[in-house]
C-alpha cells in the first residue's frame, strides 16, 4: 500500500509541478540563474555583507548548511539508480532539473528571508511555513508543510543517513553498526545543540572538504579515461531522446524512463522545490532577500551539475551501467574498476561524510518546524529524540522508513510549490527593485570612523 502511495506521491503530477514551477519562475525572472550566475559567486565571498544585519550566519555558512543536507546519498546512490533504471540519458534530465531547480531555489529562499521571523532572543524562524502564513495568508498550509517536514526529518535526515554510514563502516572497517550509530548520535548532538550558528560553522568547514575529497576521487577515474569523455557525453545526449537498447545485464530504458528517473533523482539530490533549503537560507545575515536567493541558487549547480555529473561520468566511462547493479552498488563498482584497491573506500568515506552532514542539517530543518508548530520549549526534546533515533536507524532494515520518508518528502513539495506559484509576483517585484538600485547591487562599505 505504501509503495502505491509513494508511486502516486512521486508520480508524473508531482514531477510536472516541480519542473513546471521552475520553468514558470525562470520565465518570470528572465533566466536569472544564467544572467546573474557569476554575480552570485561574488556574493558568497562576503564582500557585500553587513555584519550588523539581522540573521545568525553568513551567506557562505547558509549555503554550506543547505548543501550539507543535499549533498548526500542522492549524489552516490541516487545517480546510480537513475542510470540503472533510466539509462545514461537520465543524466541529461538531471541536468535539466538542476537548471530549473536553480530558479526554484532562488524563489523559495528569497521568500524565506523576506517573510522570516526574528525572535526576541535573536534566533530566526524561516522557511515555507512562514511565507505560506505571512505572505500567502494560509497558515494551514504552513502547518501542513511543517508537519510533513518533521516526519521526513526522522526518516530521510536521520535513520536513513545513520544506516548509510553504518553499512560501509561495517563492510570496509568491521565496526559494529550499533557502535557506529552511537558515535554518530553523540557527534550530531554535539553539533546541533549549538543551533544554526554551530551547524553553519561546522558545515562551512565540512562541506568543502567532503565535496573536494569525493570529486578528486571521481576526477582520477575520469582523467584515466579522458579519451572516452566525448563518447560518454554522446551517450548521455543520444539516450536522452532515443532511449537505450538492452545491453548485457542492462534491461534497457525508453525515453519516458530516462525522463522519469532523471528528474526524480535530480530533485531528490538537490531538493529544489521541496522547501527544505529555505529554512537554512532564511537564517542568513542579510536584509536583502534577493541576495540570499542568488546564493541559494548555486546549490543545485554544485550538487547536481558538478558532483552528480562526476558520479555519472565514473559509471558511464567504466561501462558498469550495463552490469545489472543499481544504486550505491553501481557507483561503488565504477570507482572500484576506475581506482583498483581504493575506489570502494572513496565511495565508503564519501557516504560517511555525506550522510553525517545531511543528518546535521536536517535536524535544524526539523527543529525549526517543531518551533513553528509547538514553540521553543519542544525544540530540545526534539533534538534529544532525533539523536536517540540515529543508533536505531543504524541497526535496523529501513525499506519501510525509506518509503515513508519518500512520501513525506513529496508531500512537503506540494504546499511549498503552491506558495511559490501564488507568490511569484512578489519574487518578480523584489528582483526588479533590487537590480534597479545600483546602491543595492554594488554597495560600498563605509568606514564607521570616517563616514
Amino acid at each position: 500500500m505504501l509503495d502505491k502511495i509513494n508511486a502516486i506521491a512521486w508520480g508524473p503530477l508531482t514531477i510536472v509541478l516541480l519542473v513546471g514551477t521552475g520553468c514558470l519562475i525562470t520565465g518570470m525572472v528572465k533566466g536569472i540563474q544564467l544572467r546573474k550566475f557569476f554575480y552570485a559567486w561574488g556574493l558568497i565571498s562576503g564582500k557585500y555583507d553587513n555584519p550588523g544585519d539581522e540573521g545568525e550566519i553568513t551567506h557562505f555558512q547558509a549555503l554550506s548548511a543547505a548543501l550539507s543536507a543535499t549533498i548526500g546519498t542522492g549524489n552516490i546512490a541516487g545517480v546510480g539508480t537513475a542510470i540503472a533504471l533510466g539509462g545514461p540519458g537520465a543524466v541529461f534530465w538531471m541536468w535539466v532539473t538542476a537548471v530549473f531547480g536553480m530558479c526554484l531555489k532562488y524563489g523559495e529562499c528569497l521568500l524565506s528571508l523576506k517573510f522570516r521571523t526574528i525572535h526576541p532572543d535573536g534566533t530566526v524562524g524561516s522557511g515555507p511555513m512562514y511565507y505560506l502564513e505571512k505572505g500567502l495568508g494560509q497558515k494551514w498550509l504552513g502547518v501542513l508543510f511543517a508537519l510533513f517536514a518533521v516526519v521526513a526529518s526522522f526518516g530521510i535526515g536521520n535513520m536513513v543517513q545513520a544506516n548509510s554510514v553504518a553499512e560501509p563502516v561495517h563492510t570496509y572497517f568491521g565496526v559494529p553498526k550499533v557502535l557506529t550509530g552511537l558515535v554518530i548520535g553523540f557527534l550530531v548532538f554535539v553539533v546541533i545543540v549549538g543551533g544554526i550558528k554551530r551547524i553553519g560553522k561546522v558545515a562551512s568547514r565540512l562541506v568543502p572538504f567532503m565535496a573536494l575529497f569525493y570529486m578528486l576521487g571521481a576526477l582520477l577515474v575520469i582523467l584515466a579515461r579522458i579519451g572516452d569523455i566525448p563518447h560518454a557525453f554522446f551517450l548521455i545526449f543520444h539516450d536522452a531522446f532515443s532511449g537505450t537498447s538492452a545491453v548485457g545485464g542492462f534491461s534497457g530504458a525508453g525515453i519516458a524512463q530516462a525522463i522519469r528517473f532523471g528528474v526524480a533523482r535530480g530533485v531528490f539530490s538537490n531538493e529544489a522545490g521541496l522547501g527544505s533549503a529555505p529554512i537554512a537560507h532564511g537564517a542568513a545575515q542579510t536584509k536583502e532577500p534577493v541576495r540570499e536567493g542568488l546564493v541559494a541558487m548555486l546549490g543545485p549547480f554544485i550538487d547536481t551539475l558538478m558532483i552528480c555529473t562526476m558520479t555519472a561520468l565514473v559509471i558511464i566511462l567504466t561501462g558498469v551501467y550495463s552490469s545489472g547493479l543499481t544504486g550505491a552498488d553501481l557507483t561503488a563498482r565504477g570507482f572500484s574498476l576506475g581506482l583498483p584497491g581504493i575506489g570502494g573506500y572513496v565511495v565508503a568515506v564519501g557516504i560517511i561524510f555525506f550522510a553525517f552532514s545531511t543528518a546535521i542539517s536536517w535536524s535544524y530543518y526539523g527543529d525549526r518546524c517543531v518551533d513553528y508548530l509547538f514553540g521553543d520549549r519542544w525544540v530540545t526534546p526534539y533534538r534529544v529524540l532525533y539523536c536517540f533515533l540515529l543508533p536505531v536507524g543504524a541497526t535496523i532494515k529501513l525499506e519501510l522508513v525509506w518509503t515513508i520518508s519518500d512520501i513525506f518528502n513529496a508531500l512537503m513539495a506540494w504546499p511549498n510549490l503552491i506558495g511559490l506559484i501564488f507568490l511569484s509576483p512578489v519574487i518578480v517585484r523584489a528582483t526588479k527593485a533590487y537590480f534597479q538600485d545600483p546602491a543595492r547591487v554594488h554597495p560600498f562599505k563605509v568606514d564607521s570612523a570616517h563616514p
